[in-house]
């Protein structure tokens, strides 16, 4: 099964429909499977006073403004739906509240994503499992009985999922990847794993995906120099075209396991045993 690469778009359009378009066609062309969101209700998500706190932003002066800048609505995700059908790439978006969930619901999407944030809200877990799309798990700032939790839920429901390790830092050190915590997770919860990055560069990424992982999440931008909290953390069009034709070859590479000789090797062997009483068997 190959790996499904997703784009994560975020909040990295800065609540501009032109540049989240652009990174869309950056997603496709480079050949990733799917783009993905995230919708708040921004007065659900943030109590009054952290909206209230003073912040300077493109959009003004409290961090409700720039929250709400961020935001996209209706008339957006109508745009970026047909958009995507339009290019054809697959497009879903983690709500971080039951308000967006239900709103993303009339889009029909073929997945959900529990952002690591969320992981620890049973009554989102509930809400989405109940509705039984394959759903993308990411594990940062979660403990085992965090993701026992969730996992129960989903197996309750029946509904499908893969866990993502994810290290929830902007940038991620790299000290800090703990990558071993996928074949760990794999085992303990005998399910697919995938891997939700926020380093810079791309050497991360491969050595995920040479673990075995089912799904690859990366943040994506047109330039890291942008403004937000996500842009430092993400990969440029040139670093996202590099590190999926990496990590297809590094598919190709892993092969099953099973050692053989190689045909290819055959020649190779006749020549450099030439002088040893040797001949080539199956």
């Amino acid at each position: 099964m190959s790996i499904f690469i997703i784009g994560e778009l975020g909040i990295n359009h800065n609540g501009e429909l032109d540049i989240a378009k652009k990174l869309i066609k950056v997603a496709k062309e480079s050949g990733c499977d799917a783009v993905k969101f995230q919708k708040r209700t921004v007065e659900s998500v943030y109590s009054k006073e952290q909206l209230d706190a003073p912040l300077e932003s493109p959009w003004g002066n409290t961090r409700r403004d720039q929250k709400m800048g961020l935001e996209f609505g209706q008339k957006e995700y109508e745009e970026i739906d047909k958009y995507c059908r339009e290019i054809g790439i697959e497009w879903f978006a983690s709500a971080w509240d039951i308000e967006s969930l239900e709103f993303i619901g009339q889009f029909n999407l073929k997945y959900n994503k529990i952002a690591s944030a969320m992981i620890v809200d049973t009554d989102l877990l509930e809400k989405v499992a109940a509705e039984k799309k394959h759903t993308f798990i990411s594990t940062g700032m979660s403990t085992y009985q965090d993701i026992d939790k969730a996992v129960d839920i989903f197996r309750q429901n029946k509904c499908p999922f893969e866990l993502m390790h994810c290290v929830s830092t902007y940038p991620m050190n790299d000290t800090d990847a703990n990558l071993n915590c996928i074949p760990q997770l794999r085992e303990r919860y005998n399910c697919d794993v995938g891997y939700s990055g926020h380093e810079v560069g791309l050497a991360i990424s491969y050595a995920a995906a040479a673990l075995g992982i089912t799904s690859l999440e990366r943040h994506i931008t047109l330039n890291r120099s942008m403004y937000g909290s996500d842009q430092s953390a993400s990969v440029e069009p040139n670093g996202l075209r590099t590190l999926i034709g990496a990590v297809r070859k590094i598919e190709k590479a892993m092969g099953d396991g099973v050692k053989r000789f190689n045909k290819n090797e055959i020649p190779i062997a006749k020549k450099l045993r030439s002088h040893l009483k040797w001949e080539a068997s199956e």
